[in-house]
């Protein structure tokens, strides 16, 4: 059953300078979690879930939490437009903070921290760290330290020539934006199968604003994804690169990056779990062949594409080009 905030007019949700988006479905205790850590910051923040119709009482767990709730249907969810509808619902604030069901934040000082870069008038978005959850496998374990580092840093556009496709590295697993940058690039897109954070910072940078990384910005999040879930994920990263083909030719090509990270892969997991190695080199194999295949999606029936995909729901409304 949808929650009456779905009666609601565009703008009824708005309140302060910051809003904290998040996406959910049947996101079971990790709501209290997330919430509850969000909550206990200092900082005052509008706080709206965005609910794919859960049928696990996530909204109404939410609602009791004080939040407020809008239901949309589950296939109408999408990675990009459902996150822009979050823009659309909270018109006055003027940082948009998002966080998945998933993500647990370390200190309720991260939501602080997520915005001090925003005192740089030129920051347009704003990346915080990525932990990994105590149950994390060392795969899981190795990916979160190579993309989420110790040290803070701001990229501008002339970090593109020597970072590549790193440069535009960003995810809305927690992540923060300034609406006014956000809305210069045209808000987040509801075309791409996911990557829309991605996609908004390459265009940030090139329209010249900063994209910073705030290490103190700290949540816990990460995923032991299986060989498949790997070779679908990677599937759909091939297919967001071929449909936005603007993204590769600002940024650069992905395979630099890759062969960094299997190298890095490699020395952590002899040092720390050798046994693991084998399943790593099926995986790394796993991967290429599903971002190949990904590339050439055009050339498949939609049906195989839908079998393939880690987001299925895209392709009942984007079949093709």
């Amino acid at each position: 059953m949808q929650s009456e905030s779905n009666c609601r007019m565009q703008g009824e949700l708005s309140s302060g300078s910051i809003g904290v988006i998040i996406p959910a479905y049947n996101a079971g205790v990790q709501i209290v979690k997330c919430l509850g850590a969000i909550q206990a910051s200092s900082l005052q923040a509008k706080i709206l879930i965005i609910d794919s119709s859960s049928t696990d009482g996530t909204s109404q767990v939410a609602m009791k939490m004080g939040v407020e709730v809008v239901s949309i249907p589950k296939e109408q969810f999408n990675h990009g437009a459902t996150r822009q509808l979050g823009v659309d619902l909270l018109p006055n604030a003027d940082i948009l903070i998002y966080i998945t069901q998933d993500a647990i934040l370390t200190s309720p000082d991260s939501i602080k921290h997520i915005i001090a870069p925003f005192d740089d008038e030129k920051v347009g978005a704003v990346c915080g760290r990525q932990l990994a959850h105590a149950d994390a496998s060392p795969i899981a374990a190795h990916a979160r330290l190579f993309n989420y580092p110790e040290l803070s840093s701001v990229k501008t556009k002339e970090d593109i020539q020597r970072l590549g496709i790193k440069a535009a590295f960003l995810s809305n697993s927690f992540a923060a934006y300034r609406r006014t940058a956000l809305m210069d690039v045209g808000g987040f897109p509801s075309t791409v199968i996911f990557g829309e954070d991605t996609y908004v910072a390459a265009k940030m940078l090139h329209e010249g604003w900063k994209v910073a990384y705030s290490s103190e910005a700290a949540c816990y999040h990460s995923h032991n994804y299986s060989v498949i879930e790997e070779f679908r994920r990677y599937f759909d990263i091939g297919v967001f690169h071929s449909r936005e083909s603007w993204f590769i030719q600002k940024m650069g090509k992905p395979e630099g990056e890759g062969k960094k990270f299997v190298i890095s892969e490699l020395r952590y997991l002899l040092k720390r779990a050798p046994w693991v190695v084998p399943s790593a080199a099926v995986r790394t194999g796993m991967k290429l062949v599903g971002y190949k295949m990904g590339i050439r999606e055009q050339i498949m029936p939609s049906s195989l594409k839908l079998k393939l995909s880690m987001n299925k729901g895209y392709w009942r409304v984007h079949p093709s080009n």
